[in-house]
């Protein structure tokens, strides 16, 4: 069993800004913290502290539940995937204000810790970047060590880029409280462009330096050469889309290519939704790993129907259920699907099965019932607090192996995917088709947009049709954005995509949709219901506002999205 990612996060002096005091009768050496001098005096502390980069710090409430918060919402109590029309957070959580369109710079719910966790991390990078020549170890080892520094750095840009568009271009440089803050490089937005060239040159420069495999100190959940090339591909497919509208989608292709010829990396072929219950497979790339003594929240307690004892917590829309397909890959809004509304669930995309919990589903060894009357996962049923909003529950990534009850300490050891193979095949397709067309194999390739989308499509334990060939560019595009909305759902994808192909306006327009089911005798009905109301998208929310508050901090010289 290969070594698994460890949480190792040193309470240093460089974690934030460097004062200067006077000395007088109140100076002491803190022993709460590392120094500089044992970190650069000890090359195994100093490889810790790089190591412990690839998590961030808790800004916010229920934000690393138990452990500290890496890249994204990952596993924490609200997802990601409730400020989109995969699912809402039944509880609030400062989810409601997104999905209503409330956001604002000086309210900006569960959205509001990007831009201050991520220039934390750039200057933790480049603390380390500019200070690694004073500690004592063997040059290929240093270097590893910057290609893993720069690919941190690199993310947390690109995770800036995602959410503000153009960015601060910090380079190297490290800012302490003392120095001269009027520098205006230290305020200036770089455009869209500028910040998407320097994070892609950094991951090149990452990928020169990175191992292919991380055998032996190179452990499961570190960045490598293929982490470096995956993220360079999804940052210009990013470039090449409508909204950003700054790069080519042949240079999107051939970075996306350029993964899939290492030849390292394949599609996870034990089922669906075993994927997402351990990480040591061929299909991952960049992940998130957990140990039992570092466990963070417990997904099953945390997501699971109120008659286990569940908090329902991340709860599926009707959006996205209906947009599953049926098995003969025909959507259920064709007459000719064989869908029948009064046995929705039946014959469905089997990745529906392995990510929603729906009436009738079989579950921990009873059946879900959120029919009413009587239903024990309805309003009529136990911990009726919980009940879902939506009629549905989150199955994908819950354990059912797993404790549902009283589960702490005992629970929550999934994996996180950042990056896995799949997103890398529809990444190829979507740039591909946009490039040359469904059928043409592009320079350099094995592939064509539609082989690529048949091998997701027909993976053992999905075994959807395969597309047929002759699919017209606008055909095999709205294929590829079936694909991504329910193989990448719930993983923090769809607020992205909906943005960056510039069709929020229709798709976070429409209302948080669920279902009511209703009993009769041994009658079913299903009757659509709004879940949560006054859902809204403007133009505006295309970019999330920067925080007031970092605003005030620039003596009001960062510019602010438009809109806000």
């Amino acid at each position: 069993m290969k070594t698994t990612f460890r949480n190792i996060l040193y309470t240093t002096v460089i974690a934030t800004a460097i004062t200067s005091c006077k000395k007088d009768f109140l100076t002491v050496t803190p022993t709460d913290r590392v120094s500089e001098a044992a970190i650069f005096g000890d090359s195994l502390l100093f490889e810790d502290f790089v190591y412990a980069r690839y998590v961030g710090i808790r800004l916010q409430d229920k934000e690393g539940d138990g452990t500290n918060p890496g890249f994204g919402r990952g596993f924490e109590y609200a997802m990601w995937s409730s400020l989109t029309d995969e699912s809402i957070y039944n509880n609030d959580d400062n989810t409601w204000l997104v999905q209503r369109g409330l956001l604002a710079p000086e309210n900006t719910g569960i959205a509001g810790t990007i831009w201050g966790r991520s220039y934390r991390s750039i200057r933790e990078c480049n603390f380390a970047i500019t200070n690694i020549e004073k500690v004592t170890m063997s040059q290929p080892h240093k270097d590893k060590l910057l290609g893993e520094l720069k690919f941190i750095r690199a993310f947390r840009y690109h995770d800036l880029i995602r959410n503000y568009g153009g960015v601060i271009l910090m380079g190297d440089k490290v800012y302490n409280l003392g120095d001269n803050l009027q520098d205006e490089a230290l305020f200036t937005r770089a455009s869209l462009k500028e910040s998407i060239d320097y994070a892609v040159a950094q991951l090149d420069e990452a990928a020169a330096a990175l191992p292919l495999n991380n055998d032996g100190n190179w452990l499961l959940g570190r960045a490598t050469k293929g982490a470096a090339l995956a993220l360079k591909a999804r940052l210009l497919l990013y470039a090449a889309s409508p909204l950003y509208a700054t790069g080519t989608w042949q240079a999107a292709a051939t970075a996306a290519q350029a993964v899939i010829s290492l030849n390292k990396y394949s599609l996870y072929t034990g089922g669906y939704g075993n994927l997402f219950l351990n990480g040591d497979n061929s299909e991952a790339i960049f992940e998130r790993l957990y140990t039992k003594n570092a466990g963070h929240t417990h997904l099953e307690i945390a997501n699971g129907p109120n008659s286990y004892g569940g908090w329902g917590g991340n709860l599926p829309l009707q959006n996205l259920v209906d947009d599953y397909q049926m098995d003969n890959g025909k959507p259920i809004t064709d007459g000719t699907s064989g869908y029948d509304a009064n046995n929705p669930y039946v014959n469905r995309d089997k990745r529906l099965y392995a990510t929603v919990l729906y009436n009738g589903a079989s579950y921990r060894g009873s059946t879900i019932e959120t029919f009413t009357p009587g239903g024990k996962d309805s309003k009529d049923g136990p911990d009726n607090w919980n009940t879902s909003k939506t009629g549905y529950y989150l199955k994908k990534f819950m354990n059912d192996a797993y404790p549902l009850q009283n589960p702490w300490g005992n629970a929550g050891f999934q994996p996180w995917y950042y990056i896995r193979y799949a997103e890398v095949l529809l990444n190829f397709a979507e740039a591909a088709n946009e490039a040359y067309g469904a059928d043409v194999v592009p320079p350099g390739s094995t592939l064509s947009a539609r082989t690529a989308v048949n091998l997701v499509r027909q993976r053992t334990g999905v075994g959807m049709p395969a597309l047929a060939s002759g699919l017209s560019q606008s055909q095999m595009r709205d294929a590829i954005r079936y694909e991504r909305r329910v193989e990448l759902a719930f993983e923090e994808h769809r607020f992205y995509d909906v943005r960056r192909w510039k069709i929020a306006d229709v798709t976070e327009n429409k209302p948080a949709g669920g279902i009511t089911v209703t009993k009769s005798g041994s009658t079913l009905t299903y009757t659509p219901k709004v879940a949560l109301d006054g859902r809204k998208f403007e133009t505006k929310h295309y970019w999330l506002p920067i925080p007031r508050a970092e605003i005030q901090a620039s003596n009001n010289k960062i510019t602010q999205n438009s809109g806000y």
